[in-house]
Parts: structure tokens; C-alpha cells; sequence
């Protein structure tokens, strides 16, 4: 990551939330693509050594995004983000959640609901996700599971596209 680039992970256990902030040297409507478009979050939505690879996107209030991010030996961890309100390039909230490779939800693992939104912040974008689990209990297993690590790892990712789309685009 660019140092001067703002990154926050919080967690608050008290109300369930994980805040996660992160600044990108590009403009919002760049940035909104990369985050909606199949084509380009297959490009970087992983933490690195894995891929991602979408069986389904369908981006609209009810519509799904059905995934999976893979292992460098082909073992597919699949993932479902139902998209609840879409409000274009200002954010979006979903439901998030382990699935099967049919989009099966899995509901011995944790789901949680996403508020991501979009700002200006001078020349860059100000990415806001606010992520809320129904307890403790899942903020917590998901903390374990590395989300800290495995989100700064992602948008790093994201880092790294922004400038090769930026060139193209011009």
C-alpha cells in the first residue's frame, strides 16, 4: 500500500461492527466500477496468492453476486454478496456470506450485512465499508479468520489495477 494511503480496521464488539476505511488514488467513479463490475473485481477482489472467479453477477437492488476465490492448487472458496439498495457511485449495502458452489448460503459460518460507500477526498476516493454480524460470537470468528489481514492484502490488490485502468481509460 501507498503510505499515504489511509487505512482502518476497526472492530467494535460492543455493537457488532467492523469498520473498514480505505483511500485510493484514483477518482470515484473508477473506484465504484472496480467494486460493481464482474470483469474487474475478478482482477482483485482476493488476497493474494488467490484469484477470483464469478459464476454470477447480477448488480441491482435483489440482484446477487455469486464467487469464488481461489487457491493457487484450484481449491475454490465460494462466497454470495446479495445486494439489498444500490445508490450508483455514493454506495450499495448486501448481505455477505460462505456459500456452496451453487449459491447455497452455508449457515454455519457467519453472514453479515455490508454499508459500503463511496466519497471524494480530494483526488482520491474514500472507501467506507461498515460490516455488521448478528453477534459477537461471528465478529469474532471472522476476525480470526483473518479478515484483517486478508482485506488489507485485497484492496491492496485494487492498489495495483487502479493505475493500469486509469492509463487505459485515457
Amino acid at each position: 500500500m501507498k503510505p499515504d494511503l489511509k487505512f482502518e480496521f476497526v472492530a467494535d464488539r460492543a455493537n457488532h461492527t467492523l469498520t473498514i476505511s480505505r483511500e485510493f488514488a484514483a477518482g470515484r467513479q473508477l473506484v465504484w466500477d472496480c467494486h460493481t463490475r464482474s470483469e474487474l473485481l475478478d482482477r482483485w477482489f482476493a488476497p493474494k496468492p488467490l484469484t477470483t472467479r464469478t459464476r454470477h453477477m447480477d448488480f441491482r437492488d435483489g440482484g446477487y453476486w455469486h464467487y469464488a476465490m481461489v487457491m493457487p492448487d484450484g481449491e475454490a472458496f465460494w462466497s454470495r454478496l446479495d445486494y439489498l439498495k444500490i445508490d450508483p457511485i455514493d454506495g450499495y449495502t448486501a448481505l455477505d456470506g460462505f456459500c456452496d458452489e451453487t449459491g447455497t448460503v452455508n449457515p454455519e459460518m457467519p453472514r453479515s450485512n455490508w454499508k459500503v460507500t463511496f466519497t471524494d477526498a480530494s483526488d482520491r476516493t474514500l472507501v467506507t465499508t461498515v460490516v455488521l454480524f448478528s453477534s459477537a460470537e461471528d465478529l469474532q470468528k471472522t476476525i480470526d479468520m483473518g479478515m484483517e489481514a486478508g482485506m488489507a492484502s485485497t484492496l491492496e490488490r485494487l492498489d495495483e489495477l487502479l493505475p493500469l485502468l486509469s492509463t487505459s481509460s485515457e
